[in-house]
């Protein structure tokens, strides 16, 4: 009966133990899980904050790297020298553009006055009664026109009147027209200004492929156009 109960209280004693062990176990295994998820937590946070700080910091480095283009100053360069605008915004190429247009309206101009200057002193020898100013007499072949006949005089000076407003005429237009191209030399800068950090890469992109079109229930043979922005 003793011995009954001594291995009874040991067997009792042994469960309790046992327990204890699987209680204690139990509670280091779930520590070790919540240890575990918590470093996971951590490392995971931590990992993503470095990558937000390395990306703002990558676009803080373009945005400090990356030059402040200005169209105020192309447009002002522009106005004050023709061409400098564009240098400034490095569009070399439209220099000879700009430069071959001035000169081009630059001669028309030369080209129109120098004859206005020269219909307008004839005009003004051949309606004045000075025998001696008769430098309308270099603009015709000898023998074409018979300077005593009063009716071909009046042709004459009729053609060189209107000769000499033609002249006048073309070389205000030409005046004009170089005008408007030296402001569209600023404006062009300007606006070249405005777009010279605008993104023209990979990523603007346009593709089409060939496909079907249904319209009324009925396929058409088309094209597909798509734009990544």
């Amino acid at each position: 009966m003793v011995r009954l109960k001594i291995w009874n209280g040991l067997w009792v004693f042994w469960i309790n133990w046992a327990a204890k062990q699987f209680q204690r176990k139990s509670k280091l295994r779930h520590l070790r899980i919540v240890i575990v998820t918590i470093l996971l937590a951590l490392t995971g946070f931590s990992s993503f904050a470095q990558q937000e700080i390395r990306a703002m910091a990558d676009t803080l480095d373009v945005a400090s790297t990356q030059q402040v283009h200005s169209p105020r100053k192309a447009t002002i360069y522009s106005a004050v020298l023709p061409g400098l605008g564009q240098i400034y915004n490095k569009k070399y190429w439209k220099l000879p553009l700009i430069y071959g247009g001035f000169i081009a309206f630059g001669y028309a101009i030369n080209w129109n006055n120098d004859h206005y200057v020269l219909y307008k002193q004839a005009y003004a020898d051949i309606i004045d009664d000075d025998p001696n100013s008769n430098s309308y007499e270099e603009l015709v072949i000898e023998g074409n026109w018979n300077w005593n006949n009063a009716s071909q005089v009046a042709q004459f000076t009729t053609r060189l009147k209107n000769a000499k407003d033609a002249a006048r005429r073309n070389r205000d237009f030409m005046i004009i027209l170089t005008a408007g191209f030296y402001a569209l030399n600023i404006i062009d800068a300007t606006v070249d200004a405005h777009f010279f950090n605008f993104d023209i890469g990979d990523d603007l992109t346009m593709q089409w492929t060939p496909g079907p079109m249904y319209c009324q229930g009925k396929a058409f043979p088309g094209v597909h156009v798509s734009f990544n922005f």
